[in-house]
């Protein structure tokens, strides 16, 4: 079983263009109302889609409201990633810390208003 989480949202361009820049993540699949994005490592992937798009179902139409939603994203090297990203002068929503569980993290937020949290896990 595979898991691809989606969010109805009508910032196609913009959402694309921040996980593409700031995340580094590809694009498995776009057309006019659909975008696919999987992470560097392609082992998880990531959808958007237009609301109120007539091909689509009444279930999937209503866009997110910005609420609601977060993404959890581990990696290797957090000290590294948020370097990165501050380099690109995305604003950070939570600044690196260290958690007493042993984490350690920083958090921003995507174009829709998702909070990511990127995270190096605690041995």
């Amino acid at each position: 079983m595979k898991l691809n989480a989606g969010i109805v949202t009508d910032k196609l361009a913009e959402t694309k263009a921040f996980y593409q820049t700031v995340l580094n993540f590809g694009v498995t699949f776009e057309n006019d109302f659909y975008l696919l994005l999987h992470t560097p490592n392609q082992q998880a992937e990531l959808s958007f889609l237009l609301p109120n798009h007539p091909t689509q179902r009444p279930v999937f139409q209503k866009p997110f409201t910005g609420e609601g939603v977060y993404l959890t994203i581990e990696v290797d090297d957090v000290d590294a990633e948020y370097a990165h990203i501050q380099s690109l002068n995305v604003p950070i929503e939570i600044e690196l810390r260290d958690e007493p569980w042993g984490d350690r993290h920083f958090a921003i937020v995507d174009p829709n208003g998702i909070g990511i949290d990127v995270v190096t896990y605690g041995l």
